[in-house]
Formats: structure tokens, sequence, C-alpha cells
């Protein structure tokens, strides 16, 4: 449709803003570029040229006040936890979070240890949980995907199914 007379006028796109803001969100995660443990190595392959988080239009920042993505890469133990959530709390918003691998889902092989956190959703909250130990790249390709499909949802009423 377009914006005069409802009529279609070529070259021209409408849509609501709320769609355009989304989809800008989307296709442009800023990552924070932090790795705790061995998951990290798999994060920082799936942004090598072989998986390529570009094509995704993400690319790594090393400061929390430039990343909207932050992506949890292994175990949290009591002493880091203070530092996750400080990193958390210095991103701008609006901001996501990726669990990624068993130890940051819920303390992995360390789970009920004295000193490791069982979950890093009990630190900062959590958006999308990519299993595995470690998870490979594709996983945490799909993890991505799913966090894309989600921000392009914020918003926006979803149409609920009619009641019979």
């Amino acid at each position: 449709m377009g914006l005069i007379d409802h009529e279609e006028l070529p070259g021209i796109v409408t849509l609501p803003l709320r769609r355009l803001v989304n989809w800008s969100r989307k296709s442009s995660l800023w990552y924070l570029l932090f790795g705790i443990a061995c998951c990290a190595i798999e994060m920082m392959a799936t942004g090598a040229s072989r998986y390529d988080f570009d094509r995704f239009g993400m690319i790594f920042r090393a400061s929390p006040r430039q990343s909207d993505l932050m992506i949890v890469p292994g175990t949290i133990n009591e002493k880091i936890a203070d530092r996750v959530k400080v990193l958390y709390d210095q991103m701008a918003e609006p901001r996501w979070v990726l669990a990624m691998g068993g130890c940051a889902i819920n303390g992995g092989p360390y789970h009920g240890e004295y000193n490791i956190v069982d979950g890093v959703d009990r630190v900062v909250p959590v958006d999308v949980y990519v299993p595995g130990c470690p998870p490979r790249p594709e996983a945490l390709l799909h993890g991505v995907l799913k966090l894309q499909e989600k921000i392009a949802r914020e918003g926006i009423p979803q149409k609920s199914a009619a009641r019979a």
C-alpha cells in the first residue's frame, strides 16, 4: 500500500516503524567479546571465516558500551558473576543475553560446587540458551537466528488464535 489514496506507488515501500526498527536491530547485533572457558573457542570459530558472524551483521566489540548482545561462553563462578553483572549493566538498552554451553546454562559438570553459579540466569536475564559442551558453531548460529526472530517480534502484537 502506498501513502496516497491507498494505492501502490512504484519505488515506495510502507511498513510500520516498529518493524523497521526491529529489522535494523536484528540485522546489526554487536556482541561483547569476552570468553570465560572452552566455549569461547567455539565462539571465536563462529566469528572466523568458515562460519562468519559478519554475514548476519554481527561484529564483536571490546567495550560493553558499544555492545547490545552478551554471549556468555562458559562457567560462571562466584568471583566472575559480579563482573558479568557489571558488564551487563554497562550495556546500552536494548540488550540481549545468549547463554552458551552447559556450564553457562546450569553449571555443567561443576553443577552444585561451592563456588559455581548454577546458571548465568541467576546473574543476568537470558534470552536464548544454546546447549552443548561445548556447542558447535552451527548451534551458536542457530541460537543467534532464534534471537533475531525474537528481536523481530518485539513490541509487535501477536495475532491470537480464534477461540472456539
